[in-house]
């Protein structure tokens, strides 16, 4: 056990949420165009919106993903930036940071 069990185990549950909203964009992106030309233009609205949605979560998957890596080679709650101990409540607030609070300001 480490110190960041409790902080790992919340960035995998945030992770497994991610990916099943993913899941359901992407199936939703799948689904073809209505054939009805005034709604089709209603769906590519919604799909570029999803898209950018899509975007946003993948992005958050991959900090998440690093964040995860870093617990287990064991530089997690290190500063990226000056190498300093990243405060425990930071974490708890952020617990994808990479930075302590001086050096992220």
């Amino acid at each position: 056990m480490t110190e960041y069990d409790d902080l790992a185990q919340q960035l995998r549950d945030r992770l497994a949420a991610l990916l099943d909203r993913t899941d359901v964009i992407e199936d939703d992106l799948r689904n073809p165009l209505d054939p009805d030309f005034s709604e089709q233009a209603v769906d590519l609205a919604d799909d570029e919106a999803l898209e950018g949605v899509d975007a946003v979560l993948r992005n958050e998957i991959g900090q998440i993903r690093l964040a995860l890596l870093r617990i287990e080679n064991g530089t997690y709650g290190t500063c990226s930036q000056c190498g300093k101990q990243i405060a425990r409540k930071r974490l708890e607030a952020r617990p994808i940071a990479t930075r302590c609070i001086d050096c992220a300001a």
